[in-house]
């Protein structure tokens, strides 16, 4: 599917531009203590003209085998269509992005810094800061605030990589008393 920036885009927000969509997929969770699951997300990522973008998420477990490469564990057309994606809530969140105004030293020049902040609805909120160029975002958490009951998340680092025009996103968590280490990832393709 071919991209346009959106005309109202902020010239702020250009480096980010390729994110802006709707994007649906499959993936894996795995970590001590979780068993590994597999499951689908959608993403929005949208604006209303100001200097940041904003980003929803809602991830669903899966009641299915893990999806094997190549393979789906869903019917035909459950990612592209406009169904509601089955399954179990696991996660639900949304946030702001922006491009920085102030370049840390040592960023590369094709590459441009980033700042988000996230809140999921177990009640953590995580600050991001990162870096956004050629087709790929590498961001790692600089804070994460959490209530009384919500899961001990100490850090969290996430990589989205726009690959064939799909969307790949990684992330990593230290969580639970464990080092920071793979927790979940999938391929998501623009709806």
């Amino acid at each position: 599917m071919t991209f346009a920036i959106p005309d109202d885009l902020s010239p702020d927000v250009y480096p980010l531009a390729w994110l802006v969509g709707t994007w649906r997929g499959e993936g894996v969770v795995s970590y001590p203590g979780v068993d590994e699951a597999p499951f689908v997300t959608e993403v929005v990522v949208d604006h209303d003209g100001g200097p940041y973008l904003r980003y929803a998420s809602t991830l669903r477990i899966l009641d299915a085998p893990v999806p094997v490469p190549g393979g789906s564990a869903l019917p035909a057309g459950t990612l592209d269509g406009d169904a509601e994606l089955p399954g179990t809530v696991w996660s639900a969140e949304s946030g702001y992005w922006r491009v920085a105004s102030e370049r840390p030293e040592g960023l590369e020049e094709d590459r441009f810094p980033l700042e988000v902040v996230m809140a999921d609805a177990a009640g953590r909120v995580s600050v991001y800061v990162g870096a956004v160029g050629r087709g790929r975002i590498d961001l790692a958490s600089d804070l994460v605030a959490r209530t009384a009951t919500a899961a001990e998340v100490g850090a969290s680092h996430r990589m989205y990589g726009l690959v064939e025009g799909d969307l790949l996103w990684v992330e990593e968590l230290a969580a639970f008393g464990h080092p920071l280490q793979s927790y979940a990832s999938a391929r998501l393709v623009r709806r």
